[in-house]
């Protein structure tokens, strides 16, 4: 896989619940995380800690700007359901992550700065990644 700028990338989700994905609009930044639960299992004897996996995570967060004309994530946030995502690195390029997540949303305003918003994201499902 080559490198890629993150120009294209995008956050598709189906805001209306039960429909279809579609881009969230002026969005700029997102991000997945994927962190497992490391429990210590140190025993007498041993000469360092010693873990063992648990169960795997999967959360993320983005960023842009406000647009009036549509739900962004608010409707997602505010009705506590999952809502189908996916999340491409480069639209030119077929990998992507998808699943089902529970949507936060926020908005910012500035005296100095652009209206924007920001949110976090957890998952309600397996999170999948395809690749090309």
């Amino acid at each position: 896989m080559a490198r890629k700028h993150g120009r294209n990338g995008r956050l598709y989700v189906d805001i209306a619940g039960g429909g279809s994905a579609s881009p969230v609009t002026f969005l700029n930044n997102w991000s997945i995380s994927f962190n497992v639960d490391n429990v210590d299992v140190t025993s007498f004897g041993d000469t360092n800690k010693v873990y063992v996996a648990g169960l795997p995570d999967t959360s993320g967060s983005f960023s842009g700007y406000f647009d009036s004309s549509a739900a962004q994530l608010y409707t997602a946030a505010v009705d506590g359901v999952a809502r189908a995502f996916y999340l491409y690195p480069d639209t030119a390029d077929a990998t992507y992550w998808f699943g089902n997540a529970l949507f936060d949303f926020s908005v910012s305003s500035a005296v100095d700065g652009a209206v924007t918003v920001s949110g976090d994201w957890s998952a309600a499902s397996a999170v999948n990644k395809v690749q090309a």
